[in-house]
């Protein structure tokens, strides 16, 4: 590992925007399940509508993150997450000025939430961070950007349904402006490195030379399968757990609790396993991960629902949350170099989101089953 970790001034400032730009969108998108009581009251909102919302909301923040992904590869990212967050903006904006029932519930909080994060949210400030630095120090600085959205799951939530509980869903939603107005100006300094930096990083090779090598290699395609479970796991967690817990009978705020801690200790899994990364194999750390994740999601549903289990589901599903992130990242810009990084990142991540929308609709489809 090199002595020193941040390579440049234009790597240091690009690293806070990123983090600044993950913690606003990751937070944010993380407080929709707390919303949905409010929905169902104020908007006749059923499970099956909002499942539907949220399962098209990551459809098409899959679908847009290669495509914002290619934007920043060409443009740079500050361009890219700028547009997005215009995008964020509208998107709050009809959710509660209206008209934000039926197809407009799910254009505002489906379509245009989506399609703003597939430009704010992990694959593009993840990996623009990860364009200026080696690969010897890239899984930590993305540990770093990953761990900004920890924050955000950790603070969001308690805002939410602080906000939810005093002022409602509509002034609420309202306070949301102010937090992208920020990621907005944030966005600006998200600086694409220069051309010099990091070339030893980059092939010679167009973007469709890219897009053949990626699709012809084994271990990309291993990354595509495993982003889908990743995205199926974290999202069927974040949009029903809230409902469910509630079903069993615990408060609303057992609920929040468990989102807050998911993210407070994904702050220390997502470092940990950026450090990690420096020193073993980022793909049997990835191992690691998925299997940890499948024996406590065993433990979560098959122990009896109770406040200790949920802080028990919080803290080490938390550990695993968002860490998959970095190494994945890592393994991308190990094997293909980092010009086309943006796009190849968004086409996995477009995987994580297809499973992502398996979780959100099947699981309000199978309950109102």
């Amino acid at each position: 590992m090199s002595d020193k970790f941040i390579p440049n001034r234009l790597a240091f400032i690009t690293l806070l925007a990123a983090c600044s730009v993950i913690l606003i969108s990751m937070g944010l998108r993380q407080t929709f399940g707390l919303f949905f009581s409010a929905f169902e009251e104020g908007l006749n909102c059923t499970r099956t509508e909002f499942g539907l919302a949220i399962g098209l909301q990551m459809i098409f923040w899959g679908i847009f993150a290669p495509i914002f992904g290619y934007l920043a590869d060409k443009f740079g990212g500050n361009k890219a997450v700028f547009i997005g967050f215009i995008i964020f903006g509208l998107g709050i904006y009809m959710l509660y000025a209206g008209p934000n029932t039926g197809i407009y519930f799910q254009l505002s909080l489906g379509l245009l939430v989506g399609i703003a994060l597939g430009a704010t949210a992990m694959s593009v400030p993840v990996s623009e961070v990860g364009k200026h630095f080696p690969n010897e120090n890239r899984t930590i600085a993305t540990g770093i950007v990953t761990a900004a959205a920890s924050v955000g799951y950790f603070l969001a939530p308690l805002f939410t349904q602080y906000s939810l509980g005093n002022v409602g869903w509509e002034q609420t939603l309202r306070y949301f402006m102010y937090f992208i107005l920020f990621g907005l100006i944030a966005s600006v300094f998200l600086l694409p490195k220069k051309d010099e930096i990091l070339k030893t990083d980059v092939k010679k090779q167009n973007f469709t030379e890219a897009m053949k090598e990626a699709f012809s290699h084994k271990g990309y395609i291993l990354l595509l399968a495993g982003f889908f479970v990743c995205g199926f796991q974290i999202t069927l967690v974040a949009t029903h757990v809230p409902g469910y817990l509630q079903d069993r009978g615990l408060g609303g705020w057992t609920a929040t609790i468990l989102l807050a801690l998911i993210g407070l200790f994904n702050i220390v899994g997502t470092l940990g396993i950026g450090y990690l990364g420096t020193k073993y194999s980022k793909k049997i750390l990835l191992s690691i991960l998925y299997f940890s994740r499948a024996i406590i999601i065993s433990i979560f549903i098959f122990f009896p629902p109770s406040i200790y289990i949920s802080v028990f589901f919080g803290i080490t599903f938390g550990l695993l949350w968002l860490s998959t992130v970095p190494p994945t990242n890592g393994i991308v810009a190990q094997i293909f170099g980092t010009q086309y990084l943006s796009t190849l990142f968004g086409i996995v991540f477009l995987s994580h989101q297809i499973g992502s929308f398996a979780g959100a609709f099947l699981g309000g489809y199978f309950y109102d089953l």
